[in-house]
């Protein structure tokens, strides 16, 4: 039977997987999101022996029922190839007392580009399926990795063009630089003066803005997204999880149907909501550890059942996760309200018009498999240290954040449980901070704080990094946040 994938915010709005990927948001400001999980039998012991390939098929043939084998081989392939550094392409890699699951080998040294380097196939491939032949328009905001994960999938792919929009102070050197320097005739880059929720939120209003969406569909034009909002982005994370456990029964580091806890760096919530997916579809998985920054709202939320975005923003030096809506926890709300799209719109109605909303969930036992924490700056920049001291072994600040807050979750619980933390992203996107993490010391310029990383970690500097000193900076556009649909309009000549 074919997958359903409906809006969590309107249940007559049902789509097959090929046209929710197409659609990336429901035009009703939902998310596209499964009504039940697939019927997948994750065998383990094959699986241990599988490639990342191997294991993807699996995997997305199941959520993505409406392609053909053939189709998805295509997809696979030209996704998960040498643009990856490692042919395991999700190394996992044993510390003193976890496994970091590291998701950074891709071309933009970040976690979004294991699944936004098989969106681009997705999403042109769904279109074909679906005789649509409008110019798609990949519309995004971005807190620092998935403007460049899609701008690098996306660039120059026929009939296609991508508008990402990121906080002008809010991101890296490093990631302003991977942005600003992209190449491609088809790629538009736009800094903000406020915040990643400020671009999200304008994003989403034009989403759904009936008026441009007429006079987009007059020009044959048509939005999709990049963002984990989208269920193609989603659904490829799920993968790695499965692969994750599989390389541990095969590496013998626990025994075949033994539970793990998963720890998340969380912001926009997709992440660990694969996680969550993975769990549902056979992956052992005891707990699942959010791990927020100063930003804690999720933190809050999973502490009070209350969500919260009436607080004040903080720039951190995990600038990823300095979101206060996670628009992904919307899919996960709908499941707690046992798929309920009108409960769940008064939610988001109210988190839109209040600031806040009060759950009241109907599945509590999801909640509990959710443990949650924040890790502050101190913190964060602490736990850098104490991991270099103990295996000399340097994490990005987004991977410090859920190693610290899985570190004060196993003293306080004792939990011995084998966990594995997703490493969401290479040192060398964030060199300042995890330099001065070790020797105390702030280099000042990115491109000098990564010849001393080298020096510390002897891990080779990526490619993404080396290449982009020199690099011309080719987008240079600020606009106010106010001005954001007047940008789109005039990069698509409306």
């Amino acid at each position: 039977m074919t997958m359903i994938y409906q809006s969590t915010r309107d249940d007559n709005n049902k789509v097959t997987a090929s046209q929710a990927i197409l659609q990336g948001l429901a035009n009703d400001g939902g998310l596209f999101t499964p009504l039940e999980m697939p019927n997948i039998a994750l065998d383990f012991e094959t699986l241990k022996d599988a490639s990342y390939q191997d294991v993807a098929k699996q995997v997305l043939s199941a959520f993505l029922d409406d392609f053909t084998a053939e189709e998805l081989d295509y997809c696979i392939n030209k996704a998960y190839d040498d643009k990856f550094d490692t042919e395991v392409i999700a190394p996992l890699v044993k510390l003193k007392d976890h496994y970091n699951l590291e998701l950074f080998h891709g071309s933009t040294i970040a976690f979004k580009d294991m699944a936004l380097s098989i969106l681009p196939y997705l999403l042109t491939t769904s279109a074909k399926k679906q005789g649509v032949d409008t110019k798609i328009v990949i519309l995004t905001a971005t807190s620092g990795d998935t403007g460049k994960a899609a701008m690098a999938g996306f660039a120059d792919v026929p009939g296609t063009e991508i508008i990402v929009f990121y906080p002008k102070n809010g991101v890296s050197k490093i990631q302003e630089l991977q942005m600003t320097t992209q190449k491609g005739q088809n790629t538009h880059v736009v800094a903000i003066d406020g915040n990643f929720d400020d671009a999200q939120t304008e994003v989403k209003r034009m989403f759904n803005d009936a008026d441009l969406r007429d006079r987009l569909l007059a020009q044959n034009i048509q939005f999709s997204s990049a963002n984990s909002m989208n269920i193609g982005r989603l659904v490829p994370q799920i993968v790695y999880y499965v692969y994750a456990y599989a390389q541990l029964v095969k590496a013998g580091e626990i025994e075949n149907g033994q539970a793990i806890n998963v720890t998340v760096p969380t912001g926009n919530f997709g992440n660990i909501l694969a996680a969550y997916y993975a769990r549902e579809i056979g992956v052992p998985i005891a707990k699942l550890v959010c791990a927020s920054n100063e930003n804690k709202v999720l933190t809050d939320f999973f502490q009070t059942g209350t969500y919260d975005k009436k607080r004040a923003f903080k720039v951190t030096t995990s600038p990823s996760m300095d979101i206060l809506v996670s628009s992904n926890l919307e899919r996960l709300i709908f499941h707690l309200l046992g798929n309920d799209a009108t409960k769940t719109k008064e939610l988001m109605d109210a988190l839109h018009t209040q600031g806040q909303y009060q759950l009241e969930a109907i599945n509590p036992s999801i909640l509990e498999l959710f443990e949650a924490g924040f890790a502050s700056e101190v913190d964060t920049e602490t736990e850098i240290k104490q991991v270099y001291q103990e295996s000399h072994y340097i994490e990005d600040p987004h991977t410090a954040v859920a190693s610290s807050v899985y570190r004060s979750y196993r003293d306080r619980t004792k939990d011995e449980t084998p966990t594995v933390i997703a490493s969401t992203a290479s040192p060398y996107k964030f060199p300042r901070v995890a330099v001065k993490a070790i020797t105390g010391e702030d280099m000042g310029d990115d491109f000098e704080a990564v010849a001393e990383l080298h020096r510390l970690s002897q891990v080779l500097v990526p490619e993404a990094v080396r290449d982009l000193q020199m690099a011309p900076v080719r987008h240079k556009t600020v606009v106010a946040t106010e001005d954001m649909q007047k940008a789109v309009e005039s990069y698509l000549g409306l």
